[in-house]
């Protein structure tokens, strides 16, 4: 397992080792032990799943309050898609940046997004599933969202016909946003 420093702090981008043959391949696609190693101590307690129909759906930008705020460790199984991470700790020198990845059932990367971010992506293939484990389980009353064009974000979205949710279309700008990790 490679593990990759972003721009971001504590945001990482988890290439497993990928065994392949004529068969096919084996990857552990998660190891405490081996995170642990990495100095990543999350205790994952849930598994998300998505499919995403068509390309150019966007999914975000997502995030939970303290005391439900998650750690998310991000892959695709089939397709691919635009992850993208924003860093909405006001106290953080971050704050307001992104980082943008590319993942794919081709690539088997992996992204770990932690507390204190913002997490959204746009599908670019059809058919695409994102799996995601989670170490806080979903609390709809700590659920939160910002705008996914927020202007002031300029996140350069790879579709010019995004595929929205009516929840994902009506969040707050940033600047609006509900914050409180710090």
């Amino acid at each position: 397992m490679n593990v990759h420093e972003t721009k971001l702090t504590d945001v990482k981008i988890i290439e497993p080792a990928v065994y392949s043959d004529h068969r096919g391949f084996f990857m552990e696609s998660y190891n405490r032990e081996k995170f642990l190693a990495y100095h990543m101590d999350y205790l994952f307690i849930q598994d998300n799943h998505s499919l995403s129909v068509e390309k150019g759906v966007i999914r975000g930008l997502h995030y939970q309050l303290n005391p439900k705020a998650q750690t998310k460790l991000v892959r695709v199984v089939k397709g691919a898609i635009y992850d993208v991470v924003v860093d909405i700790r006001r106290n953080s020198p971050n704050f307001g940046q992104w980082v943008g990845v590319h993942l794919s059932a081709e690539n088997k990367r992996q992204l770990l997004v932690p507390k204190g971010f913002a997490h959204g992506f746009c599908t670019t293939e059809p058919n695409t599933e994102v799996l995601y484990k989670v170490d806080a389980l979903y609390s709809p009353e700590h659920d939160r969202g910002i705008l996914w064009n927020d202007p002031v974000l300029g996140i350069d979205w790879p579709t010019d016909h995004p595929i929205l949710s009516d929840k994902d279309m009506k969040h707050p700008l940033l600047r609006d946003a509900d914050i409180k990790f710090d």
